[in-house]
């Protein structure tokens, strides 16, 4: 794990990104998704940082191995921004190996860093045990909120 270092996502991780988020879909919810629409998609977070932020995990060479989005929340309870978690692609030959508690510990160090930053949330299907687990053992809870959602 030492070799692996975090960056912020750029555009020469455009195609990474994009295919992590179509093999994450399809993973964990079975959810087909449109390739251009989640380029575009991507592109635009990529443009315009108040959307949001991709983290990129790299090995030595540069080699992406996994990707996630966080995008902002304001809080007026705690008058300073919550990060969400979002869009997590660990790459399969990479899995078990340390690399999103890597890129956890990077956005924790961040949050306690910088006083305009609350916290740390993130939503997980629940039927992904495995994710969930996870989590937990980095000390994440689920105590407090269900998640609801509408979709058009």
């Amino acid at each position: 794990m030492e070799s692996i270092h975090i960056v912020a996502g750029t555009a020469k991780h455009h195609d990474f990104i994009s295919a992590c988020q179509i093999r994450m879909a399809l993973e964990t919810e079975e959810l087909a998704l449109d390739p251009e629409t989640v380029r575009l998609g991507v592109g635009a977070v990529l443009l315009d940082e108040n959307k949001g932020q991709y983290f990129v995990a790299e090995d030595a060479d540069g080699n992406p191995l996994a990707c996630l989005l966080t995008i902002p929340e304001w809080s007026d309870w705690r008058n300073r921004t919550v990060l969400w978690i979002h869009s997590l692609y660990v790459h399969p030959a990479h899995r078990g190996k340390g690399i999103y508690k890597k890129l956890y510990s990077f956005l924790k160090d961040r949050v306690r860093n910088d006083p305009a930053y609350a916290g740390l949330r993130l939503y997980v299907d629940k039927r992904n045990a495995k994710a969930a687990t996870v989590y937990q053992k980095l000390g994440m809870s689920a105590e407090h909120y269900e998640l609801f959602e509408w979709m058009a």
